[in-house]
């Protein structure tokens, strides 16, 4: 006979179906999703060293060669978050008592101090205040200063909308001291223009759910013959069991070997995602982020609003709005959900309650969303008493996308 329960602890959870509201997404991540990759997310599962499996993991990293420009052997997409890829990239790459000199102008140049002072490494700074981009004689003079072994940079920097210039500057500075150069394109990776080859980039990571429009869950990660040979001679084992590339090479290079079970639908995703990028073309999609971010950025202007960063390094996957006086940063953001289902989101750190960040990223890059941001946002900002001209920034906006 069934005992009734005794105790709250015992009851089975009353959960009802899953009902999560249906946001535009245009904030810093994630961007909407294709429809197509959901529809690949819901085909049928097979073992994680199955033939076919196999076979679509050979053409995801075909895939992301294309999409990060590249013909590094070593490109993977890590199981994990962005997160995941970026300490992949550190964790393996520096060692205990390597030196890695990281950049100060944002918050992510701040977590690759953070993790490679985990992986062992003495971090020097580079620096460049918050939504200014790095500047090549600073970056030559800190290299000159410090001898490091690693460098690292943040190519498009989600806290500030700043997009770093001069790379391929950046990249021979540090090869001239035989530094090898890691460089975080979590923003910018199928967004912007990215030449990983071109540009001497050594190890670049990246995050699916922003330029992609790809859920996270397998995160893409590459690195050059130079950067590996680093990883499979290190001394000591990295601290990561479970992101050490020595390992994992087993699995995703030719012996196909197992290592952990990867996650099947991400990857299923990840490639729906990039054969997008493939079919629509790099270079084309470069410039569509850079046609709907200009139409954004437009009505912003006309609107009264201004950039955090000059024209010369904008972003277009990440614009960086200056919040307008008098008015609450994290209140308009809240009134934007409430009212329109519409996600932006306000600034981190040095620049938080000074920004809004507004993502034009992946499927999220599409004309009506951009009209929608710039209505939702002069609607609100207006009724909140800001000195705005939302007519004039929907005109702008319009007056953009048809040119």
């Amino acid at each position: 006979m069934a005992q009734t329960p005794s105790n709250e602890a015992d009851r089975a959870p009353s959960v009802g179906e899953l009902t999560p509201p249906d946001r535009t997404l245009m904030g810093p991540g994630p961007s909407d999703v294709n429809p197509r990759v959901l529809r690949a997310m819901s085909t049928p599962l097979v073992g994680h060293l199955d033939p076919s499996f196999v076979e679509i993991m050979d053409e995801v990293q075909e895939l992301l060669r294309y999409t990060f420009r590249t013909d590094n052997q070593w490109t993977i997409p890590v199981s994990g978050t962005g997160s995941a890829a970026m300490e992949a990239a550190i964790g393996n790459v520096v060692e205990s008592g390597d030196t890695m000199l990281v950049p100060t102008n944002g918050y992510f140049g701040g977590r690759m101090a953070s993790m490679a002072e985990r992986a062992g490494g003495e971090v020097v700074e580079v620096s460049a205040p918050w939504g200014e981009p790095l500047e090549p004689a600073d970056v030559a003079d800190a290299l000159a200063e410090h001898d490091p072994d690693v460098f690292g940079f943040v190519h498009a920097e989600t806290s500030t909308g700043v997009l770093q210039p001069d790379v391929p500057e950046l990249t021979g500075a540090a090869h001239d001291h035989d530094a090898l150069v890691i460089a975080d394109t979590v923003t910018s990776l199928g967004g912007v223009e990215l030449r990983v080859d071109e540009w001497d980039v050594d190890v670049a990571y990246s995050g699916p759910q922003k330029c992609l429009s790809c859920p996270p869950g397998a995160s893409p990660l590459t690195l050059s013959d130079e950067a590996m040979k680093k990883v499979l001679t290190r001394e000591d084992d990295p601290r990561s069991w479970y992101l050490d590339l020595s390992l994992l090479e087993g699995y995703w290079g030719e012996e196909r070997a197992y290592h952990h079970t990867a996650p099947i639908t991400n990857v299923y995703a990840i490639r729906e995602a990039l054969r997008l990028v493939a079919e629509e073309g790099i270079e084309q999609r470069w410039a569509r982020h850079e046609r709907l971010a200009g139409a954004l950025k437009a009505g912003v202007e006309a609107m009264g609003l201004e950039m955090n960063a000059p024209d010369e390094y904008w972003l277009p996957s990440l614009n960086a709005v200056r919040v307008p006086d008098g008015v609450d940063d994290a209140a308009v953001c809240d009134a934007l959900l409430e009212q329109y289902d519409l996600e932006i989101a306000g600034g981190l750190g040095d620049l938080a309650g000074e920004i809004f960040r507004i993502g034009c990223m992946g499927y999220s890059a599409r004309p009506e969303n951009v009209i929608y941001v710039v209505t939702a946002l002069g609607d609100v900002l207006e009724s909140m008493g800001a000195d705005v001209d939302p007519g004039a920034g929907v005109t702008a906006t319009r007056n953009a996308l048809e040119e």
